[in-house]
C-alpha cells in the first residue's frame, strides 16, 4: 500500500511540473543522412540544449527519444558541421520525426614536413658531406665523352640506316674482289725466295757477332 502511495505521488508531482513547465512531451525520431552522399550518418550526438541532456544515434543513424515542445536540438559528428534542429509547438499529435542532413566539414591543416635528422649535428653533418648534382653543361659533357659514346657503341644495337650502309659497304666490297684471282703465299716460289734470303742473312750476321 505504501508503495502505491509513493508511485501516485510521483506521477502526480510529474504531471504538476510537466503542467508548470506549459510545454508538453514529444517523442522526437528521425534518421540522419549526409546531404552529399545521401548515405546515413552513424553514432551521431544529439544533446538537448534546452535539458541539457545528451543522447545518441545507432549505427544506422536513427534516434528516438522523448523531449519538449521547443527544445532545440544540436546534431554534433566528427567531420560534420554542428546543426541546430528546434522541435516545434502546438503540434497536433505528440511525436515528431525529422529527417536531418548534416553537412561535411572539411578542415584545411597546416602543411608539416618532416625532415629525416634526429639533431642539428647530424643535418649540419650531412650538409657538409652533400654531393650536389651536376648541371646541364656537366651531364653533357659526360654523355658525350669518349668512354660514354664508346660503351654506348657497344652496347646499342645498330639501327636501319647503319645496317644498310654496313651491308651496301660489304656487297661493294665484295663486287670489287670478285674478279681478283687469290694466290696462296705458300705456293709463291719469289714469296720461299726471300724467306731463304732472310734465314741466310741472319746466319751471316750471328756468325760475325
Amino acid at each position: 500500500m505504501r508503495s502505491i502511495l509513493v508511485v501516485i505521488f510521483c506521477l502526480i508531482a510529474s504531471t504538476t511540473f510537466a503542467q508548470k513547465e506549459g510545454k508538453p512531451l514529444v517523442q522526437f525520431s528521425g534518421v540522419i543522412y549526409d546531404i552529399d552522399s545521401n548515405t546515413v550518418v552513424p553514432y551521431v550526438t544529439l544533446n538537448n540544449l534546452s535539458e541539457k541532456k545528451t543522447h545518441s544515434a545507432n549505427y544506422k543513424g536513427y534516434y528516438s527519444f522523448v523531449a519538449h515542445e521547443g527544445d532545440s536540438i544540436q546534431f554534433s559528428s566528427v567531420g560534420y558541421k554542428k546543426l541546430v534542429l528546434v522541435i516545434p509547438q502546438n503540434l497536433k499529435e505528440r511525436k515528431f520525426t525529422a529527417v536531418v542532413k548534416m553537412k561535411s566539414d572539411n578542415i584545411i591543416l597546416p602543411t608539416v614536413r618532416v625532415f629525416p635528422w634526429a639533431s642539428y649535428d647530424e643535418f649540419k653533418r650531412d650538409f657538409l658531406t652533400m654531393k650536389f648534382a651536376d648541371d646541364d653543361l656537366e651531364i653533357a659533357k659526360k654523355n658525350l665523352s669518349s668512354k660514354s659514346l664508346r660503351d654506348l657503341y657497344v652496347s646499342l644495337p645498330r639501327d636501319g640506316t647503319e645496317m644498310q650502309s654496313f651491308n651496301f659497304q660489304n656487297n661493294h666490297i665484295g663486287l670489287t674482289n670478285k674478279n681478283m684471282v687469290q694466290t696462296n703465299p705458300l705456293l709463291n716460289p719469289f714469296a720461299w725466295g726471300a724467306l731463304i734470303k732472310q734465314i741466310t742473312e741472319g746466319n751471316k750476321e750471328r756468325n760475325k757477332k
